[in-house]
């Protein structure tokens, strides 16, 4: 068992940039989203067409529900001000924090606050420019004087140096950043009116579908439709923007063709991945088989662009982001009344994308050839008792260099530190185990935040470079499918051999 090698692909580089990226925006916001869905609750049940006011619960200005709700003659409320104020000062506090720590997070809500400030909007935006900006601006500056504090002056200096230099920030949010964040922001919002005034939200699929396999979702959905939807939802109480992406549609039409129409391991993992995805949310599970067929990702937009169609001839929306994208997310957060078009769009967008699939899958020839070669490698490699490294670049593996260190901790790392890494660690950590070897540790970070301090990296193949840049010491391990990759046996094997006592 060994560390896997790659080499980059042409225009690898600008995809890696953009998965980044897109991590960059998803640690600011994935650690929130239960503020996220506290104020969706909120707003389904408060505002004026909301849950309890159509129930008859609280339907009078003056009623507690009004009050709440933000509706009443005072017109505060908590909707409002959450959304407002709240949200983006997490959003800001946690860009801060992930650059410099609580001092970082600190000044980057102060700078928050002040882009927060000079607009009327949601403040999505500016708080994932502000955030970061304070909490590596304050770390700059801490660089200047560290270890020229005479001893007993450093709280005071630290304390007054943070206090100013939010002050600054604030000052600079409020006059410069937040009319800047403001007009791009109206300018998106024009586009999306376009979009959905001239019936072609649908074809954002074309880009929305071939992002998402590429690991390049998250920058579309954290950097774009959540502060759009965001705002969408103050406006109208609902937004479809959050079902772009989020919707598993496309997801279970694609696993369902596999479960009739694929062959060999993509057929016997399909109803596991299917579970996985549609009622855990976890959308990574089903890229690797996009991945393995290219081809199918016209099958993912067919789904994506119905899915989007039978939204918008319901106008449907959900009151807040739908995460992780399971259909119980995207239920729990559906407007009140909307639930047949939601579920019309989850049921005609999941057939289209399997009628596309099953025509693909079944004129396609090369995947039982693939088949029939993994079981002839499967039989030599029986026979001559151990595996070989030139058959199994025959089989789409990776050559790999004997390591012989001690094993004690992995870490199964994705983009975002959660779902599919989570999953991938649940299953290795339960191998190792029941193999006897509890002294070993699995546990699942965002590639952003490794450190050159851990044994052996997990990761899909298309992340590994991006891992290996953070932990350049460790073993690397690619997988194609986090669910029951046949590397997960070949750690196992590693770690009996090199952890003898």
């Amino acid at each position: 068992m060994a560390t896997t090698t790659s080499t980059p692909a042409a225009g690898s580089g600008a995809r890696v940039r953009v998965q980044k990226f897109g991590t960059f925006l998803s640690n600011m916001v994935m650690p929130n989203i239960g503020a996220f869905i506290a104020w969706g609750f909120i707003t389904a049940l408060f505002i004026e067409v909301g849950w309890l006011p159509e129930l008859g619960i609280g339907d009078s200005p003056d009623s507690w529900v009004a009050e709440i709700g933000g509706w009443d003659e005072d017109g505060g409320g908590i909707v409002g001000p959450m959304i407002t104020y709240l949200l983006p000062l997490l959003i800001g506090y946690t860009g801060g924090y992930n650059i410099y720590d609580k001092r970082g997070g600190v000044v980057g809500a102060i700078a928050t606050m002040g882009v927060i400030a000079g607009t009327s909007i949601p403040m999505f935006m500016g708080a994932m420019i502000m955030g970061p900006l304070g909490g590596w601006s304050m770390k700059k500056i801490d660089a200047i004087w560290d270890g020229k504090i005479r001893p007993g002056f450093e709280m005071l200096v630290n304390n007054f140096a943070a206090g100013i230099w939010g002050m600054i920030l604030a000052i600079f949010a409020f006059f410069v950043m937040s009319p800047i964040v403001t007009w791009i922001a109206d300018r998106l919002g024009e586009g999306v009116d376009f979009l959905v005034s001239n019936n072609l939200l649908p074809f954002t699929s074309l880009i929305i579908e071939p992002a998402k396999v590429l690991f390049l979702n998250n920058a579309l959905n954290h950097g774009v439709l959540t502060p759009l939807g965001s705002q969408e939802v103050l406006e109208d109480g609902k937004s479809v923007l959050f079902l772009l992406e989020a919707n598993p549609a496309a997801g279970i039409g694609l696993l369902l063709a596999y479960m009739f129409f694929g062959k060999g391991l993509a057929k016997a993992s399909a109803p596991g991945a299917a579970i996985i995805h549609f009622f855990g949310g976890i959308h990574e599970i089903y890229f690797p088989y996009v991945l393995m067929k290219p081809k199918l990702i016209v099958a993912m937009i067919a789904g994506g662009m119905t899915q989007i169609f039978v939204n918008v001839i319901f106008s449907t929306g959900l009151v807040a982001p739908a995460a992780p994208g399971s259909i119980f997310a995207v239920y729990a957060q559906t407007a009140r009344g909307e639930y047949l078009g939601v579920t019309l769009s989850v049921i005609l967008g999941a057939a289209a994308t399997f009628i596309v699939a099953a025509v693909l899958l079944k004129t396609d020839k090369a995947e039982e050839a693939d088949d029939q070669l993994v079981h002839a490698t499967a039989d030599m490699e029986a026979m001559k008792g151990k595996k070989s490294v030139a058959s199994s670049a025959l089989v789409g593996g990776t050559a790999t260099a004997t390591d012989t260190r001690e094993i004690r901790t992995i870490v199964f790392a994705c983009d975002a530190g959660m779902g599919s890494s989570a999953m991938g660690a649940s299953v290795l950590r339960k191998k190792i185990h029941d193999s006897g070897h509890t002294e070993v540790t699995v546990v699942n970070k965002a590639i952003s935040n490794l450190s050159d301090d851990v044994d052996l990296v997990v990761t899909h193949q298309d992340l590994t470079d991006r891992a290996r840049l953070k932990t350049p010491s460790a073993v690397h391990v690619s997988v194609d499918n986090f669910m029951g990759s046949p590397r997960y046996d070949e750690i196992v094997a590693m770690v009996q051999e090199n952890n003898r006592t």
